[in-house]
């Protein structure tokens, strides 16, 4: 587990959201997949996530998710909700109501509603972390079109807007870029497929994708390839190779659907996506299937 002073480092699942038949929220099913993580080794959760489906979320669902999760946390375990929004204001309220909830932490798109300019940037930074939680920043500029360069997150590290990054360019060099620019801000692995490299680089947490599916393998994986213990890289390096192909899904646009997929093959509820997020192409779905049961075949779960 992770300590009250770092309750966003180590592994904290970006958990997909279940569903009932109807496409409403399964809470009860919800509940029991957090402490299902909890007792596979994760050390917190990061609701309403994009792998949880958020953008289809109507306010009081949104805000009840996070009171699931905080609700079914067992002590140490840790909530980072997504509080992205389109502006400050939204992300403010969002970020308060984290923060009533209990939650520990909260993960930060940049304002998201166009491509935003530097001053928007950091004033959106600027004005969450007022509300009083740690902030994680998340980087992804494929989706955001805004990239939170190593000179921004450290002139944001220096004011004490943030605590952390997640950095999901898939540029690995980032990693030593952001230690030089901003040493002590820590670093978080945001896309499943660049863990061992990351986890090299000097990576202190992961917001993860598949340990949704297979926790207790993936948070293994994690502390081998952290752990600076050359033996411990040489076991991760096998583990690594044979969930590569699970894990890379974690960086393609079906994204949800190959992750709650593996979650149905694994015996969890993964279950349909609400719309847009429609099926995957049988050849994909056939591809994700085998690749999940050749993992489980060998032990991993």
């Amino acid at each position: 587990m992770t300590t009250s002073a770092t309750p966003w480092q180590g592994v904290h699942v970006a958990t997909a959201l279940p569903f009932h038949a109807d496409l409403s929220v399964d809470h009860d099913a919800y509940a029991e997949h957090v402490r299902f993580l909890a007792a596979g080794g994760c050390d917190g959760v990061v609701p309403n996530g994009s792998l949880g489906e958020y953008q289809t979320l109507t306010p009081q669902e949104r805000a009840r998710v996070v009171e699931t999760a905080v609700q079914a946390a067992p002590a140490g375990f840790g909530v980072m909700p997504g509080v992205g929004a389109y502006g400050a204001l939204e992300s403010c309220r969002w970020a308060e109501q984290a923060a009533e909830a209990g939650a520990t932490s909260v993960l930060l798109l940049p304002p998201n509603t166009y491509r935003a300019e530097r001053a928007a940037v950091l004033h959106h930074y600027r004005e969450v972390a007022k509300v009083g939680l740690p902030v994680v920043a998340y980087n992804n500029p494929h989706d955001t079109r805004v990239d939170l360069t190593p000179e921004l997150l450290a002139e944001l590290f220096q004011e004490g807007a943030i605590v952390a990054v997640k950095e999901f360019t898939g540029d690995v060099r980032r990693a030593y870029q952001i230690a030089e620019s901003a040493p002590g801000l820590d670093l978080l692995v945001g896309a499943d497929d660049v863990l061992l490299e990351l986890g090299l680089a000097g990576a202190v947490g992961w917001v993860a994708g598949y340990p949704n599916a297979i926790p207790e393998s993936t948070v293994e994986l994690f502390r081998l390839a952290t752990s600076g213990d050359p033996a411990d890289l040489a076991r991760a390096v096998p583990i690594y190779r044979d969930l590569h192909p699970l894990l890379r899904w974690d960086s393609r646009t079906e994204f949800v659907q190959a992750i709650k997929l593996s979650m149905d093959v694994a015996g969890r509820k993964g279950g349909a996506c609400r719309p847009p997020r429609s099926p995957l192409p049988p050849e994909a779905a056939a591809r994700i299937t085998a690749d999940t049961e050749a993992a489980l075949a060998k032990g991993y779960k």
